[in-house]
């Protein structure tokens, strides 16, 4: 298999068609759903965890910051399913998942089949969100145990105020824009900021600075947290 294009797509209030109504395809419509898709399920049977799901997403009864909707269409798949959607999700039998994916072929879509890669034009992975930040991990759909192992141990290595990093890589950011910052300088200037974070007040240079409250109510050691990546060279970041 070639090298995949790591993507991450914003489906908020787009059509998605998912293909299946069994356990599996429930799992992928949570994702889809987390996501703020307009989801289309398309399966003779459907599970009851789906139609709870659906069911919760009701205009009248869902919870209104929730962009997501589901719709339950409870026949065999056609091809006609696929048009005017943005994604296709397949999550049923293998020759279902092969029509699936020949009628998103026609119509130039990328089709996710789950754990079928013959099938597949794109492939979900295993994902890390916290705090604004996500981390997606993919082995090309041939080992999804080593990806949800990776997934596990990169979620373990961040760092517990993974929050005050975004907090403080944004307000850099900003800076950054308005004092015409190079590039290239950039990362360098990043990873002192965030070391800066957790030397005790008076200190450094940014002890004045504005700080997200997760650091304020930190105990510092004498030298700081063991975070060794994070004191890696600057030249490392670039």
């Amino acid at each position: 298999m070639p090298d995949l294009l790591p993507l991450f797509l914003n489906v908020s209030e787009r059509r998605v068609a998912l293909v299946g109504g069994g356990r599996v395809a429930a799992g992928k419509l949570q994702q889809l759903v987390a996501a703020g898709a307009h989801v289309a399920v398309v399966a003779p049977a459907i599970a009851g965890d789906i139609r709870s799901l659906a069911a919760g997403l009701d205009p009248d009864r869902r919870d209104r910051e929730s962009t997501a909707a589901v719709r339950l269409f409870e026949r065999p798949f056609t091809p006609s399913d696929l048009d005017g959607v943005w994604l296709v999700v397949a999550a049923a039998t293998p020759e279902v998942n092969r029509a699936v994916a020949a009628a998103a072929e026609e119509r130039r879509l990328f089709v996710n089949a789950v754990d079928d890669p013959a099938n597949a034009s794109a492939y979900l992975s295993g994902v890390v969100r916290r705090d604004g930040v996500t981390l997606a991990i993919s082995t090309s759909g041939d080992a999804p145990a080593l990806t949800s192992l990776l997934r596990e141990a990169i979620d373990a290595l961040l760092p517990r105020d993974l929050a005050a990093w975004a907090w403080q890589a944004r307000a850099e950011r900003v800076a950054w824009r308005r004092d015409g910052v190079p590039i290239e300088q950039r990362k360098p200037r990043l990873l002192r900021a965030l070391n800066a974070l957790y030397a005790p007040p008076g200190e450094t240079d940014r002890a004045g600075a504005p700080m997200h409250p997760a650091i304020a109510t930190i105990s510092f050691p004498d030298h700081g947290p063991d975070i060794p990546w994070l004191h890696a060279p600057e030249d490392s970041w670039l």
